[in-house]
């Protein structure tokens, strides 16, 4: 069983992370300074650094491969890594602290990665978690990295949910940009 002690941090962190899908609704309970103050508190400092920590627990559990990464998957898995790490950062830059302390008074984006994809940040962590996935072919990474795109592709719609009530233009933007995957052509 302690192979999969992972996965309460993990499911935990993924749980408290998604407390930023709920700034709308905090700001409308609590005022907008402390809504704001509990999404940071419960994404940032607890959500974030507990599914961190169960991944890391499930890096290290003690588990045979699945399959031997041999020939290319390393150097695809990596790849993985590093495509999905540009998104990733590029949407916390341009987004600053809008992606940290999501407020009632954010405005909607649409330059950049966001004129093509809705979720560049989430995109890019789908990519990450695959490929980490081929670099340690576990059944923990592969349980937590499934998970982990699981509750992508779930915080995702939630925080649209939120960002629907918090940006007038949001529900059109939908309606233009894919969510995860650019379009081709």
């Amino acid at each position: 069983m302690r192979t999969y002690a992972f996965l309460f941090p993990l499911v935990l962190g993924f749980v408290l992370g998604g407390a930023s899908a709920f700034t709308a609704a905090s700001s409308r309970r609590w005022g907008e300074r402390r809504g704001q103050m509990a999404t940071m508190i419960l994404r940032n400092a607890l959500g974030i650094p507990l599914w961190i920590f169960g991944y890391i627990l499930a890096w290290r559990a003690a588990a045979p491969f699945l399959f031997v990464p041999g020939g290319a998957v390393p150097a695809l898995g990596w790849l993985l890594i590093a495509v999905g790490a540009v998104p990733v950062i590029w949407g916390h830059l341009r987004l600053g602290l809008r992606t940290h302390m999501p407020s009632v008074r954010d405005t909607l984006v649409r330059t950049g990665l966001y004129a093509r994809l809705r979720h560049p940040i989430y995109a890019g962590g789908i990519l990450i978690f695959g490929g980490l996935a081929l670099l340690r072919p576990t059944a923990p990474v592969l349980i937590a990295s499934a998970l982990g795109i699981g509750w992508a592709v779930l915080q995702a719609r939630l925080e649209e949910l939120d960002l629907v009530q918090r940006l007038p233009d949001y529900r059109e933007y939908m309606r233009q940009v894919p969510r995860f995957f650019p379009r081709l052509g």
